[in-house]
């Protein structure tokens, strides 16, 4: 594939549609005051860049845009850093290979 006609992977995630369920998020971080080596992680890891820091030097998370790849659950799951469940029947990503 040459470089003219190579897509990046933002460009791709564009097409995916996503109906976010307002008020119940499926992913919650636990409680912190310092990032565990597994949330700070996850800043990297995740590939939909869910999540970051904010001004406290916290990870927060921001499920809209997620796309439900389990990367945070196999990071973050079994330490106990964060809550995961699938979304509520209608919510979530919607793949669409534009």
């Amino acid at each position: 594939m040459n470089a003219e006609s190579s897509v990046r992977v933002e460009e791709k995630l564009f097409y995916n549609r996503y109906l976010v369920d307002v008020g119940h998020p499926h992913i919650k971080v636990r409680a912190h005051m310092k990032p565990s080596p597994q949330l700070l992680a996850l800043l990297k890891a995740c590939p939909a860049r869910c999540y970051e820091l904010n001004d406290k030097g916290q990870v927060e998370v921001t499920v809209d845009g997620c796309m439900e790849c389990g990367t945070c659950r196999i990071i973050g799951e079994p330490s106990g850093d964060i809550e995961w469940s699938y979304p509520r029947g209608g919510y979530g990503v919607l793949f669409k290979f534009g």
